[in-house]
């Protein structure tokens, strides 16, 4: 039974369908990127997932009392307004010192709770939104863009992040991208959108469909090449659904 699924859904704006006829499901323990260019639709449809959005047809599905973490494309800091990461992990739910400390050593930045979130480099502070989206034990993490402004071994280490909460948690992870590189990796299947589903299947199977190219401008060769230098290297024999010790660096 999948945690969440979209039956033929449509979302309009007014009189324009921003997503025509989209369908898809969520599995257990899955990673699954929606890739498309800006203005593809993809934040829609993550808030349409959530039910932050209503659609105009089609239905969502989510499995009764089902646990989301959520991960914004961005959050604005008052500048103005001290606020340290151990307080911003109790808004808008208070939670223990010691589940504090658990999140943050679990994504990485152990000894950080006392620091202002203004001080926070981008790829600290999207450690600790992902850090506040693990306190709720969450059965499906949802990520809009989280690598956005990150340079790429940024975004790698982030990616790599995201397997290991993975592995450990058993949450199912989707996450919305227009950024083909570092997310091929980590995903077990990619959905290509443009208002409606292109084509969809695992990173090899995508990166060299004709809609994907056609989408992103690209040639064949130069998405292949890079999916395969990040992935194969690391996960050559690994059963796609259980990720197990990868050598990977964690600096």
């Amino acid at each position: 039974m999948s945690l969440l699924s979209a039956d033929h859904v449509c979302v309009r704006f007014g009189s324009d369908e921003v997503l025509h006829d989209i369908t898809l499901s969520l599995n257990p323990a899955e990673i699954v990127t929606i890739l498309g260019p800006n203005g593809s639709g993809k934040s829609t449809l993550l808030r349409a997932l959530l039910g932050i959005l209503p659609v105009a047809e089609g239905r969502i599905q989510r499995q009764p009392g089902l646990r989301i973490g959520y991960v914004p494309q961005r959050l604005q800091i008052d500048r103005t307004m001290p606020i340290t990461v151990r307080r911003f992990l109790s808004l808008p739910v208070r939670v223990t010192d010691a589940a504090a400390v658990e999140a943050l050593a679990r994504v990485g930045m152990a000894g950080h709770d006392a620091d202002q979130m203004t001080t926070l480099s981008g790829g600290q502070l999207q450690r600790v939104l992902l850090a506040r989206a693990l306190l709720a034990g969450p059965q499906v993490l949802m990520l809009d863009e989280p690598t956005q402004g990150l340079d790429q071994p940024g975004e790698a280490a982030f990616y790599r992040l995201i397997e290991e909460v993975r592995r450990d948690t058993g949450a199912a992870v989707l996450m919305v991208s227009h950024d083909l590189h570092v997310v091929m990796a980590a995903s077990d299947r990619v959905i290509c959108l443009n208002g409606h589903i292109c084509c969809e299947g695992t990173p090899r199977v995508v990166s060299t469909a004709p809609e994907y190219r056609a989408l992103f401008g690209l040639g064949t060769q130069g998405a292949l090449a890079l999916y395969r230098h990040e992935h194969d290297h690391d996960h050559a024999g690994d059963d796609p659904h259980h990720h197990h010790g990868h050598a990977h660096d964690h600096a």
